[in-house]
């Protein structure tokens, strides 16, 4: 692993996220994907180690990580699962939203809550018919004295079975809004949606609003701000730690291949000096570096405050994912019939990396949004 680009704090945080993943993760992973569920414990580790919330400020519980170390964090994570990977991202969306547009009382009532882990969040915008056209959204909020009165369906919510406090989005007086809604509010149900391809431990959902009662003080941010700035700003946070957490589960591929291609022998020596074999890990190799870096790239410009930090990130997770998928598909064909067994986590990587080109954006939507920066990026 090639990390010369950090600075000693950042090596030294890397090297105990590593060791974090080691122990409580890749031990773990396997039973996650085959149970298709995360447990407590694991969720109270991860709160213990500061990691749930870790951009949130110290006053709210937070750690105060900075893009960086954030992103260091996530690869960690996804090199161990990517179903914890993918379970502290939609945490953290849910709590940057409320952080960057909730009311004090919003903020003071749930961010110490979320990030001690007692109250777990998820976010709730995809619905049957929609996914990539989030403008689309057909759940309904209306207005009866001071209480908000929703009624719709999501679909594909990533811990909708886990969670306590979902971010919704639905149509409120026409405008796309977001509203905090507890998981025991009447006429609030989730159905589990199990058999997965990838991400099995994502315990992801069908949730169903049937005339769900809230307070009005649950609206977050203003009416219309739902879409292009709370939903969007969530997104951005989320590509972000996709992006990252390829390179992770691209750095597992790595390393199990080259322990495996150094331990089998065909023809007389260990496949790691035939030559096809070489290549695959020369690939491999050279494409974690490149995600890693356009990752850490996407950081450094958040940490600024660049204008262009979004379509950093979308470079990142467009590159980073697509990394991800050909590294999976390289592990396996390295393993051969090893490589296809229910024990080995290779052929866990490569359902958990399809997933990653399809969440927080399609590899096609993003190539088409990268498309149109493009002509603005070349005169740059």
């Amino acid at each position: 692993m090639i990390l010369s680009h950090l600075s000693p704090q950042q090596a030294g945080r890397h090297a105990e996220f590593r060791a974090f993943a080691d122990r409580a993760l890749v031990p773990q992973a396997d039973r996650f994907d085959r149970e298709q569920a995360i447990t407590r414990e694991v969720v109270a580790d991860l709160a213990g180690q500061g990691f749930l919330g870790a951009l949130m400020p110290k006053e709210f519980g937070g750690l105060g990580m900075d893009w960086i170390e954030y992103g260091l964090l996530t690869e960690e994570l996804g090199r161990g699962c990517q179903s914890i990977r993918n379970f502290v991202a939609v945490d953290d969306m849910v709590a940057h939203s409320v952080l960057k547009w909730g009311t004090e009382e919003q903020k003071q009532q749930w961010l110490p809550r979320i990030t001690s882990g007692r109250t777990l969040a998820a976010f709730a915008l995809t619905e049957p018919e929609v996914g990539s056209d989030a403008a689309a959204v057909g759940t309904t909020a209306t207005a009866e004295g001071d209480e908000i009165v929703l009624n719709g369906t999501k679909k594909w919510i990533s811990f909708a079975q886990l969670a306590d406090l979902f971010l919704v989005f639905a149509k409120f007086e026409g405008q796309h809004t977001a509203f905090l809604v507890e998981r025991e509010t009447p006429g609030f149900s989730v159905e589990p949606i199990e058999g997965l391809l990838g991400l099995r431990g994502s315990m992801l959902g069908r949730i169903t609003l049937d005339n769900v009662r809230i307070p009005a003080a649950n609206l977050v941010g203003r009416p219309g701000l739902g879409l292009t700035f709370v939903a969007s700003s969530a997104l951005d946070l989320g590509r972000y730690s996709t992006a990252w957490g390829s390179v992770g589960l691209a750095q597992a591929c790595l390393e199990a291949s080259t322990e495996y291609a150094g331990r089998r022998a065909q023809y007389g020596t260990e496949i790691r000096n035939h030559q096809l074999v070489q290549r695959l890990l020369a690939d491999m190799l050279t494409d974690t570096i490149t995600a890693r870096l356009l990752c850490h790239h996407a950081g450094v410009s958040k940490e600024r405050g660049e204008m262009e930090s979004v379509n950093h990130t979308l470079i990142a997770k467009y590159r980073a994912s697509t990394v991800a998928v050909k590294a999976a598909a390289d592990a396996v064909q390295i393993h051969g019939a090893e490589g296809i067994g229910a024990q080995s986590p290779v052929q866990r990587h490569h359902r958990d990396a399809k997933v990653m080109e399809i969440i927080e954006g399609t590899t096609q939507i993003q190539q088409t949004m990268l498309g149109q920066f493009a002509v603005r990026a070349a005169r740059l």
